[in-house]
């Protein structure tokens, strides 16, 4: 017998042998080795070994034999374990799971990775798969488990405590999912757990103290999350940690002197928690730190002179936005790799140290809003030394004490300066001609300095520039016509200077100019008539100069102005009508003028108007009524006029407070906080005349009523579409809105607040004041073509009221505190979700089931196609909104259906400002694949349309003979089926279009929603219950009833424009469908 073979595998396990058998042959054999008498002592002291031996062998054979056993069992385990995970998810939108089957071995299941020796899952990564739902408890019994990345999902409600059985674990990331509830205090098991990730998620309570037991952890990271407490002091156990991220929470307390034992540690992030009291001098020490963020809490106490000396490898220091006093460590310049330092927002003092050139490798520096300064003057000396910082990207000194003349050396710092911020110091002397080598600077603030001289003209170089700021200085001079070649600029602020001379014509290039602000100066001459008609342009602020001329009317292009200030200048002629156009207007102030003639009939249109001030000037007539009717108008100021007649008495005439009308002689009427005389009364006729005027009145008032009743009557048989209503109770109550105010409704931005996302922008739920809900859309300005998109929707929604369109309440464009540029549109709260949530529920959504009736999905479908009827067709310029799909469609409390996201919407306006012709023009508009017709061809437009060169990579849509494209039927037909039309089984010619239409008529309800066919079959067996014993609900009108409402998508949906159903006909024939079950 060969020995080794006794140690073989079968492949069905091992190899039977026994014991005995075994020990027979080993004696035999040794025995007959040891035959000699005189070896008997050898043969003994042979035997006591041979029987140890024995032991051992059996021992390993039975483990063998045993591990084999266990090892199928275990097997097994594992795969019912990653079933029951499946079971419980609720949404996978990619079929990631799809392999997940009998047909393959689960260690060939997408994510999962076995042992090579055992069999068992060792790794289980799932991340970025979109998946939702709970995960199952089954999790606990992967117990050889190392790797588990669940990281950038939809699970939710608690984490099972199941999880702490996996002691073997070694990486658990769990990022950017809904995971709720307070943490298991037995995650401390994991005794070799290195990697720690929880980001992103809605834990609630304290941190455990026991995760301080986690010995071998090297990375923990707990941000944005809601963890209430204190930081457990026996995080200073973690005696390997390298990395520590806590911040985003809502901690409080001190920072526990034990974090000082972290020796290893290369980063701590505690920003914006409630932190308070000062930073152990522990912390300080630990000279491994080479990231430290401790913004925006509230702690306190000097800076430690000797910081540099113990943090020699500090590579970012982020203190800002707290209550740090005292002066700004020398030792700081010993941290030579530092790139970020931010000691912004504290009480620090003194002199800046003249030494941070040393700093060789600095990107970023913001002390801005400290009281840092040295009375003697010698101040900028740290100016000069900065020059030696080649990489230096951002410097921000504003809100300081800072004084002395400006150094020309500021225009030798590095070329990789893009942006300067000197704001609200005491700098003397001129802006250095040398500033214009700063090639890449996009913005560059000097406001509420004393500088003085000229503006150079080589600001005129910096192609990049998008912002200067140099309000409240002594600037003179002209504005450079160089100025002109500034292209990308956003923001020009030179309020309050001893400027002089013509507004340049060469700042008409400024195409995306966003605020002009020119007030307080002595600018004379004319306003350029394009700059006042940019059309990006918010706001246009240039009073208190000696301007003259008359007001451009091609002011009436700037469609997205919000505030227009020309007051106190000399300006003359009518106001133009064509003011009509700024609709977006809050806040126009024409005072001090000589401006003539009446109040334009078309200031009725200005349904945003907020303030509105003409005194003093040449203006005469009656005041208009409808200046009443304006529904936000708070404030009037008519004062220093030619008014006569009756003063309105509605409106903001009937709050003494809110206006003016003071200066004005022939005026009468009005409340009588006024104090004016009674209008004069026209003499009543009698006789003859008085019965003429009575037989008249009578006629007048029959035939009143006669078309009263008529209209009563039409109304009844058609349905009601909604024209402009007033502003919201919350458009009144915030018409500003700040950036830092968005910032605390949206807890910071953080991702739980999170409810819709796109490839332009971000949606947040927010909460603003006390209980207001809104929603937050925040533009991704990096993403090529967000800033048009948010101009999109302005336009879009700037002049447009009606139940069925969601409602702004109010935009935010300013900058963010970092200094970036952010944009915003705040709209009410729809506490429904969108239509989207409830065809296609993900698995958060899916736990609270819920389900459209029949009746309630015509109801929505027909509130959709009221609002584009609206858009399409009662809008003064035709609307088109180009993504409707079931994402962009809200319900509100009572489930009425508001249109919302214009991101894409086009208005249709020719390029001389006329609209196009309806019956014979198309436009190509991008949108979402599956809702748009593909292949439509252009017709009526040169071959240089620039809209032709997105043919080949954009669905397109189009109006033809006032017929939307197929958007609304491929809606309709996916609110009814519950399929999408991006659906896998719709490939090449086979859509939801021909689904539908090779069902009808036979076959319909087989294809509706399944959700829906169980809400009709519920019904049924309700009636059928029901105390009449019989169903009241004939399935067959249901049938007619689906039929009809699919055929209209059909039609709706048709591949030729000129067959498809006119919008404003659907409303009427979704009403008939109602009909049909009304009579069933």
């Amino acid at each position: 017998m060969n020995s080794t073979s006794i140690f073989t595998k079968s492949s069905q396990g091992p190899l039977p042998v026994s014991i005995p058998i075994l020990a027979s042959y080993l004696s035999s054999s040794c025995l007959h080795q040891a035959q000699a008498p005189q070896k008997i002592q050898k043969r003994k002291m042979l035997s006591g070994l041979l029987n140890s031996l024995l032991w051992f062998m059996g021992m390993l054979l039975f483990i063998n034999y045993m591990e084999a056993t266990t090892s199928g069992f275990s097997n097994e385990t594992d795969q019912h374990a990653l079933l029951a995970i499946k079971d419980l998810i609720l949404h996978d939108p990619f079929s990631s799971l799809s392999s997940w089957n009998s047909s393959l071995q689960f260690c060939s299941w997408r994510g999962v990775t076995c042992g090579r020796r055992h069999r068992r899952v060792t790794s289980l990564n799932l991340s970025s798969l979109e998946l939702a739902g709970p995960l199952s408890p089954h999790v606990g019994n992967l117990s050889f488990l190392r790797v588990f990345d669940l990281s950038r999902n939809k699970f939710h409600q608690i984490l099972p405590p199941e999880i702490g059985r996996l002691f073997r674990l070694r990486h658990l990331s769990l990022e950017d999912n809904s995971f709720q509830g307070e943490l298991p205090s037995n995650l401390s098991h994991f005794s070799n757990l290195k990697f720690l990730n929880l980001k992103g998620n809605n834990f609630r309570g304290k941190i455990p103290s026991e995760l301080g037991s986690l010995s071998k952890l090297l990375q923990l990271n707990l941000d944005s999350n809601h963890f209430t407490g204190s930081v457990p002091p026996s995080f200073g156990n973690l005696s390997s940690m390298q990395g520590a991220r806590l911040g985003f929470n809502n901690l409080e307390g001190i920072i526990p002197d034990e974090l000082g034992r972290l020796s290893a540690l290369h980063l701590l992030y505690l920003y914006y928690n409630n932190l308070s009291g000062m930073v152990p001098e522990q912390l300080y020490n630990i000279s491994s730190l080479n990231s430290l963020s401790l913004v925006d809490n509230q702690l306190t106490g000097p800076l430690p002179r000797y910081i540099g000396s113990t943090l020699p490898n500090l590579q970012a220091l982020y203190l800002g936005g707290n209550q740090f006093f005292g002066h700004i460590p020398e030792s700081l310049v010993n941290c030579s790799g530092l790139v970020d330092f931010d000691l912004s927002y504290n009480a620090l003092t003194g002199p800046v140290p003249n030494n941070l050139g040393n700093l060789q490798n600095l990107e970023r520096i913001n002390f801005g809003s400290n009281p840092l300064g040295d009375e003697n003057g010698s101040d900028l000396t740290f100016l000069t030394s900065l020059t030696n910082c080649t990489n230096l990207r951002v410097v921000w000194f504003f809100e300081n004490h800072l004084r002395g003349v400006l150094p020309i050396s500021i225009a030798n710092l590095s070329t990789n300066l893009y942006r300067l911020a000197l704001g609200t110091n005491y700098f003397t002397g001129d802006i250095p001609v040398e500033i214009g080598n700063l090639k890449n600077l996009e913005s560059l603030v000097f406001y509420e300095n004393m500088l003085t001289g000229r503006l150079p003209d080589s600001i005129g170089k910096l192609s990049k520039l998008q912002n200067l700021n140099a309000y409240t200085n002594k600037i003179s001079g002209n504005i450079p016509s160089s100025f002109g070649n500034l292209s990308r600029m956003l923001r020009l602020n030179l309020v309050d200077n001893f400027l002089e001379g013509t507004i340049p014509v060469s700042l008409e290039n400024y195409s995306q100019l966003e605020v002009l602000e020119l007030s307080y100066n002595h600018l004379t001459g004319a306003i350029p008539e394009k700059l006042a008609g940019i059309d990006s342009l918010l706001g246009l602020h240039m009073a208190s100069n000696n301007l003259t001329g008359p007001l451009p009317s091609q002011l009436g292009n700037a469609g997205n102005l919000i505030e227009l200030d020309v007051s106190e200048n000399k300006l003359s002629g009518k106001i133009p009508s064509s003011i009509e156009s700024c609709v977006m207007l809050e806040d126009l102030n024409l005072k001090g003028n000589f401006f003539e003639g009446t109040v334009p009939s078309s200031f009725k249109k200005l349904r945003s108007i907020r303030v509105l001030n003409l005194a003093h000037n040449n203006l005469s007539g009656q005041i208009p009524k409808f200046l009443a009717e304006l529904p936000l108008l708070g404030y009037l100021n008519l004062s220093g006029n030619n008014f006569d007649g009756e003063v309105p008495a509605e409106g903001v005439f009937t709050n003494a407070s809110a206006f003016s009308v003071a200066g004005n002689d022939k005026l009468c009427g009005g409340i009588k906080a006024l104090q004016l005389p009674e209008c004069p009364k026209q003499r009543r006729k009698t006789g003859v005349h008085r019965k003429v005027v009575i037989l008249a009145s009578c006629a007048a008032l029959f035939l009143l009523l006669v078309v009263a009743s008529a209209c009563a009557v039409i109304r009844r048989k058609k349905p009601k579409k909604s024209g402009p209503s007033l502003a919201s109770p919350l458009e009144k109550k915030y018409q500003r809105v700040s950036y830092s105010e968005l910032v605390h409704a949206t807890g910071g931005f953080s991702s739980d607040n999170i409810i819709g996302d796109g490839k332009y922008g971000t949606v947040y739920k927010g909460t603003l004041g006390s209980d207001d809900q809104v929603a937050v859309k925040v533009f991704k300005l990096l993403q090529r073509g967000a800033n048009n998109t948010f101009m999109a929707e302005i336009n879009a929604l700037r002049n447009i009221r009606h139940r069925n369109l969601v409602r702004i309440v109010n935009s935010c464009s300013t900058i963010d505190f970092q200094g970036n540029d952010f944009k915003a549109l705040i709209f009410e709260f729809m506490s429904n979700g969108s239509l989207e949530s409830w065809l296609h529920p993900s698995s958060a959504e899916s736990q609270d089931f819920k389900n459209l009736s029949l009746l309630q999905r015509i109801n929505i479908a027909t509130d959709v196609a009221l609002a584009l009827d609206y858009l399409h067709n009662q809008c003064e310029t035709t609307v088109l909104h180009c993504d409707l799909k079931p994402s962009n469609i809200l319900l509100d409390n009572d489930l009425t259906a508001q249109v919302g996201d214009f991101g894409l919407a086009k208005i249709l306006l020719a390029a001389g400002g006329e609209s196009f012709s309806t019956e014979s023009s198309s436009i190509c508009i991008r949108g979402t694949i599956g809702y748009v017709a593909p292949g439509i061809i252009l017709s009526n437009y040169p071959s240089s349309y620039s809209f032709r060169n997105q043919l080949a990579t954009y669905p397109i849509i189009i109006i033809w003979n006032g017929r939307f494209g197929n958007s609304y039927g491929i809606l309709l037909l996916e609110m009814f089926t519950g399929k999408r039309p991006t659906d896998s089984m719709f490939t090449g010619d086979f859509n939801l279009h021909s689904f539908v239409e090779a069902a009808l008529p036979d076959r319909v309800m087989e294809i509706i929603d399944p959700l829906l066919s169980i809400d009709i079959q519920e019904e049924v067996q309700t009636r059928i219950n029901g105390p009449r014993g019989r169903s009241s609900i004939n399935i067959e009108k249901v049938k007619k009833c689906l039929e009809s409402i699919l055929q209209i998508g059909l039609r709706c949906s048709a591949d030729s424009p000129s067959e498809r159903m006119v919008i404003a006909d659907v409303p009427s024939e979704l009403h008939k469908t109602t009909k049909i079950l009304s009579n069933s």
